[in-house]
């Protein structure tokens, strides 16, 4: 499909999403209500206070997580050359879900912030060990990612056991979500993922020259090692801001970028972009479906884009598409 079609229909359906979004949950507002509370038109009060004070930066965060994961997504699978690669790969996830639990057991103020310092901690640490293991680098990421991954888990479990006090307040932030995220959420992940984005999207041709092979891309006079670098800590930035907003959401960087590639290409220009639109309707979507399933229980978003991802990821499987 031509992108000149693809990026309208995407962006129509995202704005169409989030005005949905905007008018569900605990309590229901109806649509010509959200319409005229964002034209600045008067409406009841009450109404005003849920949309100005809790939903639209609900809905903006939303967005956000799901955009940073699938720009993350879209920079691991080009960079490894698998489209099983996701933004957990190198140990993000596990190092923000063991911030996040010293944050709970310690007291700590800020859980997304002790989150976001976690997630970027482990990946510099798995960056460090690969450079130093002297493998080809793509390989020592993967096992280093893989390793770190399985050690920082067993530490969240043992802290978990630990500290049964906390053990639910730590188990509804593994499962993602963003119950009772506010502005200062969004204000606080805003800067990371913005930042992680720019950098993959300014690396689009580079990552172009990797998707093709590293001795395709040394023949292209591109410095591997840096390309890597840059690649990894953009990816990385937006994982840490994601996850710091709202916990381990998974599988969204794995879908995004795939159906992307299909609408847009594999040129990542175009698939960067396709991706991140793609990621916060897909975030969108699972988190209206968390907040009205079961009124008025707000299930973890992370439920949902498990029960899409994996049978998605099953999907790729079988199609011979996820060679690691």
């Amino acid at each position: 499909m031509r992108a000149s079609i693809v990026f309208p229909l995407l962006i129509i359906a995202l704005l169409l999403t989030a005005l949905f979004s905007l008018g569900v949950g605990a309590v229901t507002i109806p649509p010509d209500q959200v319409w005229a509370a964002l034209r600045g038109q008067p409406v009841k009060s009450f109404h005003a206070t849920i949309l100005w004070d809790f939903r639209v930066a609900r809905v903006l965060l939303v967005a956000l997580t799901g955009a940073a994961l699938a720009v993350a997504g879209a920079a691991f699978q080009g960079l490894f050359r698998n489209p099983l690669a996701d933004p957990y790969i190198v140990g993000a996830s596990s190092g923000a879900a063991l911030g996040a639990t010293l944050a709970v057991i310690l007291n700590f103020r800020s859980l997304s912030s002790a989150a976001f310092l976690g997630a970027l901690g482990s990946v510099l640490l798995v960056y460090a060990i690969a450079e130093a293991s002297g493998y080809d680098s793509i390989v020592a990421l993967l096992l280093a990612g893989a390793a770190l991954s399985a050690m920082l888990s067993a530490g969240v479990s043992l802290l978990m056991i630990l500290n049964e006090e906390a053990l639910k307040e730590i188990f509804v932030w593994l499962m993602g979500g963003f119950s009772g995220r506010s502005w200062s959420h969004l204000w606080r992940a805003l800067g990371g993922a913005l930042a992680g984005a720019a950098l993959i999207w300014s690396l689009a041709r580079p990552l172009d020259a990797l998707s093709a092979g590293e001795a395709s891309a040394e023949a292209l006079g591109l410095h591997l090692r840096r390309a890597r670098l840059a690649l990894v800590a953009g990816a990385s930035l937006a994982t840490a801001a994601a996850v710091s907003a709202g916990g381990v959401i998974g599988f969204i960087g794995l879908i995004a970028p795939h159906l992307a590639r299909r609408l847009v290409g594999a040129v990542h220009a175009r698939l960067i972009p396709a991706s991140m639109l793609l990621g916060a309707w897909l975030l969108l979507l699972a988190d209206d479906l968390a907040r009205t399933l079961l009124p008025p229980i707000e299930l973890p978003v992370g439920i949902f884009t498990a029960f899409l991802g994996g049978p998605f990821f099953l999907f790729l499987l079988r199609q011979g598409r996820g060679k690691l």
